[in-house]
């Protein structure tokens, strides 16, 4: 997921003032601004050249496409874009047409810092949900086990993801988490693990306990439940 120096935001508007007021502020708030734009055209050029998370669209532009069709073709171009409608319209007919794009936001001009900061937040909230809705559709079609928003199990190459990484298991840990995800969401006793990771030799629960230990910490401590006396549980609620 995306930290906000991470994100690439797009000004469009015509009024050179307030483009180059927006860029500085936008600009103290960690945000990379990857240029200012007056009209359709030169918005459109851009997204063909530059990665974009965020729009900043006013609906008054040169030429004659205005901002509310301009940010349509952004939508067609680059669907998971964020739009914030800023303009000086604040009538019926141009706030139904916005409502169209599923604005993250419309704001009215002057702008007011404090709500511009909070809408940009909220911009970078829904940008990171339909990042994670994207790669957990990807995982899916992978034929990967999502665990939860960071972590993917692959069960054909018993590989651990963390954030789309491979995390590092030695060969008990691997053989431990693949039985704990296979038995998911039941109980797996002592007995069980004793014969499946050491089948050839002698074990106690002082091992079991090092081992799983060993990969709570890999799993940030997650999913592994110990049910007293019994085994451990991992607790999947996909």
């Amino acid at each position: 997921m995306k930290n906000v120096d991470e994100i690439n935001v797009l000004v469009v508007e015509d009024e050179s003032i307030v483009a180059m007021e927006l860029e500085s502020y936008i600009s103290r708030l960690g945000y990379h601004v990857v240029g200012i734009c007056s009209s359709a055209e030169e918005t459109i050029r851009t997204l063909q050249t530059k990665a974009v998370d965020i729009v900043f669209m006013d609906i008054c532009l040169k030429g004659d496409m205005d901002g509310i069709e301009t940010a349509k073709r952004v939508k067609r171009i680059a669907p998971n874009t964020e739009i914030i409608f800023l303009t000086a319209y604040l009538d019926d007919y141009n706030i139904d047409r916005a409502i169209e794009v599923n604005p993250t936001a419309y704001l009215s001009k002057p702008f007011n810092k404090q709500e511009l900061r909070a809408f940009l937040k909220i911009a970078v909230y829904r940008m990171n949900h339909h990042l994670r809705e994207d790669a957990i559709q990807k995982e899916t079609e992978d034929g990967h086990i999502v665990l939860d928003n960071e972590f993917s199990y692959d069960p054909a190459t018993s590989t651990l993801y963390c954030c789309f990484e491979v995390i590092h298991l030695t060969n008990k840990e691997s053989a431990l988490l693949a039985l704990l995800i296979k038995n998911k969401n039941s109980i797996v006793d002592l007995y069980t693990i004793e014969n499946v990771i050491w089948p050839d030799k002698a074990s106690n629960p002082n091992t079991v306990r090092t081992l799983v230990k060993r990969l709570r910490q890999k799993l940030k401590h997650r999913f592994i439940t110990t049910v007293a006396s019994q085994g451990y549980r991992f607790v999947l609620q996909r």
